[in-house]
């Protein structure tokens, strides 16, 4: 199994920047395609972008492309989203998965998931 901790969420300003960490544990998340998803109140957990196992490239939702950007280091078994630009849409709690598949889209694609981190963008 693979336990996922994700931190570095809070409150920020519109405009402003945040990185969030997701930690692995239980296993090397080096074979594993990494995927952040969001859930806003009262909306459906929307996939947010991913890297696949070697990192050489990713993928990313409209709504977020050109803003965030996601990278790994598989040696500290860490992913990591960098969210820049930020709006108030972005509010949502945000959650890092792993995947067995390499272009994994979907949520049900994945399969341990972590409990999640609150992001808060203030207009």
């Amino acid at each position: 199994q693979v336990q996922l901790v994700e931190s570095g969420g809070g409150l920020v300003q519109a405009g402003d920047s945040l990185r969030l960490s997701c930690a692995a544990s239980g296993r090397t998340i080096s074979t594993y395609t990494m995927g952040w998803f969001r859930q806003a109140p009262g909306k459906e957990r929307e996939f947010v972008g991913a890297i696949p196992w070697s990192g050489s490239s990713t993928f990313y939702a409209d709504a977020v492309k050109g803003r965030f950007t996601i990278s790994r280091d598989n040696t500290k078994n860490t992913v990591y989203l960098q969210m820049n630009s930020l709006k108030p849409e972005d509010t949502a709690v945000y959650y890092c998965a792993s995947s067995l598949y390499v272009n994994a889209r979907t949520s049900t694609s994945y399969r341990y998931w972590g409990q999640g981190t609150q992001v808060t963008v203030s207009s």
